[in-house]
């Protein structure tokens, strides 16, 4: 790994964005999405990111992304201070530490847009992520049992979460 640079997402970088999160998609272990995302999709997402002042970062090595971090606000409006985490690295950038790099980076982010609160669901069997996850300060709130099925297999739905400032009541 080269001089891995943490940094916002621009418009400019949809085409590398998508095939990062391809890449990790289609190992069809942690992610949601089974299939990668048509480019118009990528496109809209992170063009709405960066038009709301959603917190989105990218690590870039060599000009190529090779992770990414972001935390989309709730548009339910009792719920707008709260955010979810979204995160990737590619295979070959793991165990590093570029993912707590971009989690701390997108979460100071978020603190500093109001967010005071961040949400995300992981995978069980994903104990890697599940330890980065607490070591960023992140909580155990509850499990869903058996709430991923691929390919006729189960896992459970780990739930987390982080305050990002103290409620006032």
């Amino acid at each position: 790994m080269g001089h891995v640079v943490v940094r916002p997402i621009e418009l400019g970088d949809i085409a590398g964005f998508a095939s990062c999160t391809a890449a990790v998609i289609v190992e069809r272990v942690w992610l949601a999405h089974n299939a990668p995302f048509p480019i118009d999709e990528t496109a809209r997402f992170v063009a709405h990111n960066v038009r709301t002042g959603n917190p989105q970062f990218v690590a870039e090595d060599g000009g190529r992304i090779v992770g990414w971090c972001d935390v989309v606000r709730s548009t339910v409006p009792v719920y707008r201070h709260c955010g979810t985490l979204g995160i990737g690295v590619l295979e070959s950038h793991r165990g590093q530490g570029l993912g707590l790099r971009l989690m701390a980076t997108t979460l100071a982010a978020a603190r500093t847009a109001g967010m005071e609160r961040v949400d995300l669901a992981v995978y069980a069997r994903n104990t890697r992520a599940t330890a980065l996850y607490r070591k960023a300060g992140f909580r155990d709130l509850g499990v869903r049992r058996n709430g991923k099925k691929l390919d006729g297999e189960y896992d459970d739905v780990l739930l987390m979460d982080i305050a990002l400032q103290e409620a006032t009541t």
